[in-house]
């Protein structure tokens, strides 16, 4: 019988296999409780604790440092595999990743010595960076103040993904004038976190309110922003790429197992059953076709970004550059049509089954949600503006970017 895993996108490597291998067993147990936490609301703490205790928040720390030494691109087909067994935790996990990407280009020994051995023992970070309202776009409303020695974190933040799970907050916060990043430690008395992510889909990665008072920071945790990674754009938004792949492969799998346990047809259709129904035959591949060209894009974009991994560590300024450039573009390229690829296909995947479908038991509504969640967080009509003002002007993309209160 033909092996119905087949066929999927992914690094052809013996290291990647070995990883998957080690890392399959708990995405298939954490997709085991992903529909009963979807239709209970329950936070996937759980899930988490199992990929932290089996070192997964390490898998990008090179293996002589005691991580999984896992590329970019090996990165990012782990992440679709999550993806696939629930991608609330694939998102909950990006603030963590980001950071862990950051430290690692940076070339900076210090802050490799201070944060790769907590980050391999299983510590996690979480986001705290954008805010709901109030601030200026390009600033924020969250202030570091100097106190002695170390420096007092105070603010509001929204949109706090991964946080409720997390070690430490990656915060942003403009200090003497100048936006900043930093970590703080989650669990600081000053450090108050909500869960009250109202969204319609990804309710449960922990996307709420964080506060911040009189919150101390080390001044050996704040940092730049030049500092960061020069591919950290690119990263974020892959994560997200990643994460819409793993809705399409896990709709095109579900959708697969229901026609598959049908027995139920019409006197206008097909075939007898609809297992043998061409036009639903049809449905089913067209679902699995899109979820694999959503994948196939991801990591070729993701190939570009470990270019500007392995050239951050060249001193050779304008390779570094032009890299950077080719990177963010092919994700600018990327993202409209990875998410295009995956709303089409949970919404497509309803044509191949009947009205109990919509059974809210089944919950098949929530990887339509989840991809439309995820599809909206950086607005898609940008990034084609982006690639367009590229093609006919030559003009570089942005590296950084923010949102706030507009002028008028």
């Amino acid at each position: 019988m033909v092996h119905h895993k087949a066929g999927w996108a992914a690094p052809r490597s013996r290291s990647y296999e070995l990883l998957a291998e080690r890392f399959q067993p708990i995405f298939r147990r954490i997709r085991e409780g992903a529909l009963q936490r979807e239709t209970d609301r329950t936070l996937p703490y759980q899930p988490i604790r199992w990929l932290r205790d089996a070192g997964f928040g390490a898998v990008r720390i090179a293996a002589e440092d005691g991580g999984g030494g896992a590329t970019l691109p090996e990165l990012f087909a782990l992440l679709t595999e999550l993806a696939v067994a629930d991608s609330n935790v694939t998102q909950a996990l990006r603030a963590h990743f980001g950071v862990v990407e950051d430290i690692l280009s940076a070339g900076d020994a210090s802050r490799r010595a201070r944060w790769l051995p907590r980050f391999v023992a299983g510590d996690l970070v979480g986001s705290a960076f954008s805010e709901g309202g109030g601030n200026q776009v390009g600033s924020f409303g969250t202030i570091l103040v100097q106190d002695g020695a170390r420096y007092l974190l105070n603010g509001t933040k929204y949109y706090s993904t991964g946080a409720l799970f997390a070690d430490w907050v990656n915060f942003g916060a403009v200090l003497d004038g100048e936006v900043v990043s930093g970590l703080a430690l989650a669990t600081d008395p000053g450090v108050s976190r909500r869960e009250d992510w109202n969204g319609f889909g990804q309710i449960l990665t922990g996307s709420g309110t964080t506060e911040f008072v009189n919150v101390p920071v080390d001044p050996k945790d704040i940092f730049r922003l030049s500092s960061r990674s020069k591919y950290r754009t690119a990263f974020f938004q892959l994560v997200h790429l990643a994460t819409l792949s793993g809705i399409g492969r896990a709709a095109a799998e579900d959708v697969a197992a229901e026609v598959a346990a049908r027995t139920r047809t019409y006197t206008h259709g097909a075939g007898a059953q609809p297992r043998v129904d061409p036009q639903v035959l049809q449905v089913v591949g067209r679902v699995r076709s899109l979820a694999y060209a959503a994948a196939a894009i991801t990591l070729q974009a993701a190939e570009a970004a470990q270019r500007v991994f392995e050239l951050s560590f060249a001193n050779e300024a304008k390779p570094l550059t032009e890299a950077a450039i080719d990177a963010e573009l092919e994700m600018c390229a990327a993202q409209p049509v990875v998410a295009k690829l995956i709303l089409e296909a949970t919404t497509l995947m309803f044509d191949a089954l009947g009205a109990s479908a919509t059974d809210r038991a089944k919950a098949l509504d929530r990887y339509w949600r989840n991809a439309r969640t995820i599809g909206s967080h950086n607005p898609l009509i940008y990034k084609e503006r982006i690639v367009g003002d590229f093609a006919v002007n030559g003009t570089a993309p942005p590296f950084t970017w923010m949102v706030g209160e507009g002028g008028s």
